[in-house]
């Protein structure tokens, strides 16, 4: 009997170290790029904000999506107007379909561009984005998130949101002002993500389009965690005018307002293209290119990509590329990826917890209150320290509410928003 357990005993160990050898041998080979996927958090670039003929974009999604890969872009959201692209849809060829038809022909070929005849009018089809996107998706190289600019208005005044990682179409919903405007749509989407279990994001696009919305107005929104500080269509307003506070300034006031008084969270500032047009290139241009997010996470995935976003570990940028930046120890510090013949400028800029809250309204010639951001103390919003060079720090003192860093090159955008404009990068406030 015990020479029989003994004998059995031998065999099973035997076999199963044959099963693991053969299990060894089965298994995948690593290639060398999935070391990727252990090496660490990398920068990833991405656009949240762009258009296709999907609304009122001047091209196909495909050629839109390949424009960006081409490019260097690491994801993309396509954020069509009230629209996900994942319908059947045919359009009739007028002159905007017609624009790019040709070049859509020649990049993807003919068996792949669809067209039909429908009461005596020739139609295409606008392919969804669950059928073209493993044409151009590579893991760890390019990826598409699914989402939707959800535009919506109070009176005569824009109010536009990008859902960021949508499952489904969420209809823009309106609000008795513009505050609660802007606080519906974000519920709608914070509804959507509790529901669905999918990461997801409301990002608030272009205040100064249209005039449409106020610091005021982004104040009392708990779950309004990013906005756009910058926007490539030139016709969003982004610097304001006498009148009107630029993005930047209305971050500055609703930071502050939001920390010191209403005890809410911080704002995130990202940079987009709001891009619609890909055939003609030039100032004044609807284009590509002039302003992205650089998301730091270790994986390209939309949760991943939500995730770091969430996280505030991400800069925007219109060109300037950042190797490092954060808090460390008692300083914020950036390091600044240097480019031959080109110098850099940052500018820390910051409001301190005794900062007056005052403020007063903007009045026209009249002396009739206008319904603008109100004029709000210099102090908010102040520049403390100014650096030149490439590894550029500020120490905290331990009284700001909050810092944040632009960094402004010498190097002149290629296709610029406005004549003139540098490339710049923005960090996210932080706290000391």
């Amino acid at each position: 009997m015990l020479r029989s357990i003994t004998i059995g005993l031998c065999m099973a160990i035997v076999l199963g170290a044959v099963a693991l050898g053969q299990r060894k041998a089965d298994a995948p080979k690593v290639e060398p790029g999935a070391k990727e996927l252990a090496s660490g958090p990398k920068f990833w670039k991405g656009n949240l904000h762009t258009h296709t003929l999907w609304s009122d974009g001047d091209d196909y999604p495909e050629m839109v999506a390949d424009w960006y890969k081409a490019h260097g872009y690491d994801f993309l959201s396509l954020t069509d107007h009230n629209v996900l692209s994942d319908a059947e849809r045919w359009v009739d060829v007028n002159p905007r379909i017609e624009k790019g038809l040709k070049k859509y022909v020649d990049r993807f070929g003919s068996e792949w561009v669809e067209f039909r005849e429908e009461k005596e009018k020739k139609q295409v089809r606008l392919k969804p984005l669950r059928e073209f996107r493993s044409f151009l998706e590579e893991p760890g190289k390019f990826l598409m998130i699914p989402g939707e600019e959800l535009s919506s208005s109070y009176a005569n005044l824009p109010v536009h949101m990008n859902g960021i990682n949508l499952r489904d179409v969420i209809p823009a919903a309106k609000g008795n002002n513009v505050a609660e405007t802007i606080d519906v749509n974000v519920r709608g989407i914070s509804a959507q993500r509790k529901k669905s279990g999918w990461k997801m994001l409301a990002i608030l696009n272009h205040p100064n389009f249209g005039w449409g919305v106020r610091a005021e107005d982004m104040l009392m929104s708990e779950e309004l965690k990013f906005f756009e500080i910058f926007n490539g269509h030139p016709g969003v307003r982004n610097y304001g005018d006498p009148t009107h506070a630029s993005c930047e300034r209305i971050w500055d006031i609703v930071l502050t307002l939001r920390l010191a008084k209403h005890k809410l969270p911080i704002i995130y500032g990202v940079a987009t293209d709001d891009a619609h047009g890909y055939h003609e290139f030039g100032v004044g241009k609807v284009n590509p290119g002039r302003g992205w997010v650089m998301v730091r996470t270790q994986h390209l995935s939309a949760e991943s990509i939500v995730r770091g976003l969430e996280a505030g570990d991400f800069y925007s940028s219109s060109g300037v590329k950042l190797d490092d930046f954060g808090r460390k120890d008692n300083e914020l510090s950036l390091t600044i990826r240097s480019k031959a013949g080109i110098t850099y400028k940052t500018q820390f800029v910051a409001t301190m917890r005794d900062v007056s809250l005052e403020s007063k309204p903007h009045l026209d010639k009249d002396g009739k209150e206008l319904e603008v951001t109100r004029l709000y103390s210099d102090e908010v919003g102040k520049v403390v320290a100014e650096v030149d060079g490439v590894n550029p720090k500020y120490k905290f003192s331990g009284k700001e509410l909050y810092v944040r860093a632009k960094v402004t090159s010498s190097k002149a955008h290629p296709n610029p928003y406005q004549k003139g404009d540098v490339e710049c990068a923005w960090t996210q406030p932080v706290s000391p």
